[in-house]
């Protein structure tokens, strides 16, 4: 029987049960984003572990509560440790997240998100551009910045969701959520956060970690974006500029709690076309 649309999701329940779990992130990520991504899944009460090397990814994902796979800065050594890592995910009914950064840039990217889309994650997550390329199979896209807005997406992430079986979860100023049934909307965050490098990348952590005990992986991504949108809302208050905002912001995922996710804007839920 078809999960229904639902007309709200408790936020703050799945902010909680990420706390009291403290889920082991693995995450295979770009060398850009490893300390920032640390850095935001232990302010969110996770866990954070990176492990790249062929030789064990596999063995710890098979260990870890969750796995990320970032495709920001391949080579041939890290695409086959996310292989085996995304495989032993899969064996074990462990959640994983693939975040296809600049897919459409080159076709060695191209080729390798499609390999591990073949390992069935359990949720994307990218920029407009990376899901229309992604789901396109071509180029597009000018590297890691979005050159489409996140509702342009829309019929390119419901039609990756059905045919993979996952969520599709498409941020920009408004995020999109979609399991090819079920369609949301977030709102939230701040305009100093796309010129903080790697939040984006960060986000998938902190995806990954809302998944972890949820019974529903759409439910869990929108809470994960909206609250990651609220603690953007927060740290933009004081915030004079990227430098100071980027500490704020792992100060506000930090003391996230209920009242600043009821100043977030109304979630809004639909069936997907």
């Amino acid at each position: 029987m078809p999960t229904p649309t639902p007309s709200r999701i408790d936020l703050a329940a799945h902010l909680a049960r990420v706390r009291q779990r403290a889920p082991l992130v693995h995450n295979i990520t770009n060398l850009v984003a490893m300390n920032s991504m640390a850095n935001v899944l232990l302010a969110i009460g996770a866990s954070p572990a990176m492990v790249h090397a062929r030789e064990e990814a596999a063995e710890f994902a098979a260990i870890a509560d969750a796995l990320t796979l970032n495709i920001g800065t391949l080579s041939p050594h890290w695409v086959e440790a996310m292989d085996e890592a995304a495989e032993a995910a899969r064996l074990t009914g462990k959640p994983w997240v693939l975040d296809p950064v600049a897919v459409g840039a080159t076709a060695y990217r191209r080729t390798t998100a499609a390999r591990l889309l073949e390992r069935l994650p359990t949720v994307v997550r990218g920029n407009a551009s990376e899901i229309i390329a992604l789901e396109a199979g071509g180029p597009g896209g000018r590297g890691v910045d979005s050159s489409d807005p996140a509702e342009a997406a829309e019929q390119a992430a419901t039609r990756l969701a059905r045919r993979v079986g996952c969520v599709v979860a498409v941020t920009g100023e408004v995020d999109l959520v979609t399991d090819g049934r079920r369609l949301a909307r977030v709102r939230g965050g701040h305009p100093l956060m796309p010129r903080v490098t790697t939040l984006g990348c960060a986000l998938t952590g902190v995806v990954a970690a809302f998944l972890v005990g949820a019974e529903d992986p759409f439910e869990a991504t929108v809470a994960a974006l909206a609250c990651y949108g609220a603690a953007g809302q927060g740290a933009g208050q004081g915030a004079r500029g990227p430098g100071s905002f980027a500490v704020a912001f792992l100060d506000a995922l930090h003391t996230l709690e209920g009242d600043a996710l009821d100043a977030l804007p109304p979630l809004e839920f639909h069936d997907a076309t």
